[in-house]
């Protein structure tokens, strides 16, 4: 294990050719599925990952005592701020759980005032990371993941029947090939993802931010033992719209749950890219290290307020950052349109601000 970090540069970043097309065609794209949903549903829901399984209220404190490279912005000392986490899966569509993908986690933590913000977000509070229970994020730029989304595009107006008969079909063939191999991920954002538990995942960022003076990726993981005994742990879902739902309401109802966040700093510039987001970051050169505890306590994470406000009310953006933690990299610099756009087309049709919060007070009551 290195000990030598990568400084952040502004350099470290490398505007590619076509960049800005390729992302105006992106961003096309996904409104071309908000528009899809909105004519099904009647509502707008988000491009991606509109249907939420749980909003949990809690706070996220962070450690005292952290090394220099560790203390960076937010994180830069000790203290204790609200937040807010959202699960998800990835589809754009409100599917039955049968439709088995990966598990998404957002977390918007309500920070400190005063904070520089990237444009866009200045004076905010905010400080929002999006997760997936995978660390590969499996696509080199913006352009590959937009080719991985065509299948779904060619899809997004087919009767939901076929789509859950896929879904299985998908299954099927990622437990043959024991959830390994190249064509695993595609299989598993397909609906192939194996019935387990949400809460038993440790999620990734899986692209880079800045980390103040130096540069990583993070993770989130479940620190409670009871959160640590359901990984892997199957659930039932043939037959039940909502089973992942279900489950995480039953486990955080009765015992709530804590989690801890770490970060990846990068200690080699080849071996651990910005601008090539396929590249997994070893963790023998550089582990995931804690910075921060979030604690949820006992609460009803399926709380018809609670699901309204995570799914209507709020827009969770990695781009809502501190200038110390901006997104890094040509996917992310992808999402930053995109995501926009999904949140002001769901403010445009619901007529429902999307209010960014700055205390306790905005967030649903525990």
């Amino acid at each position: 294990m290195s000990s030598e970090y990568v400084r952040y540069r502004d350099d470290l970043e490398q505007i590619q050719p076509g960049e800005a097309e390729t992302m105006a065609r992106l961003t096309d794209m996904m409104r071309g599925f908000s528009e899809a949903m909105n004519t099904r549903y009647r509502h707008a829901v988000r491009s991606v990952h509109s249907k939420g399984h749980g909003l949990l209220v809690g706070e996220l404190e962070v450690y005292e005592g952290l090394p220099e490279r560790l203390a960076q912005g937010l994180f830069a000392r000790p203290g204790r701020y609200p937040v807010v986490m959202r699960f998800s899966t990835p589809p754009g569509d409100i599917l039955p759980d049968t439709v088995s993908t990966p598990r998404g986690l957002a977390l918007k933590i309500v920070g400190p005032e005063g904070a520089e913000m990237v444009d866009g977000h200045a004076g905010e509070v905010t400080q929002d990371f999006v997760f997936l229970n995978s660390p590969e994020f499996g696509q080199k730029d913006a352009a590959g993941f937009m080719k991985g989304q065509k299948p779904i595009q060619l899809t997004v107006n087919a009767p939901e029947e076929i789509k859950v008969a896929a879904s299985l079909g998908a299954r099927v063939a990622d437990s043959l090939t024991g959830g390994k191999g190249k064509l695993s991920p595609m299989l598993r954002q397909l609906g192939g993802h194996p019935y387990t538990h949400p809460l038993g995942e440790t999620f990734y960022t899986q692209l880079p931010h800045r980390w103040g003076d130096y540069v990583g990726k993070l993770s989130l993981a479940p620190v409670s033992a009871h959160l640590r005994r359901l990984k892997g742990q199957p659930i039932k879902v043939l037959g039940e719209i909502d089973a992942l739902r279900d489950n995480i309401a039953a486990v955080i109802a009765q015992e709530g749950g804590e989690w801890e966040l770490r970060v990846q700093l990068s200690v080699d510039e080849k071996k651990m890219p910005i601008e090539d987001a396929s590249v997994l970051w070893d963790e023998s050169l550089s582990p995931f290290l804690p910075v921060a505890r979030i604690r949820i306590a006992a609460q009803d994470s399926a709380r018809p307020n609670k699901l309204v406000y995570g799914d209507d009310r709020a827009s969770f953006n990695p781009w809502h950052a501190q200038a110390a933690h901006r997104p890094l990299g040509n996917v992310m610099r992808a999402r930053r349109a995109a995501y926009r756009m999904s949140a002001d087309f769901r403010r445009e049709h619901n007529d429902e601000p999307i209010p960014e919060p700055r205390s306790q007070s905005d967030l649903p009551e525990i």
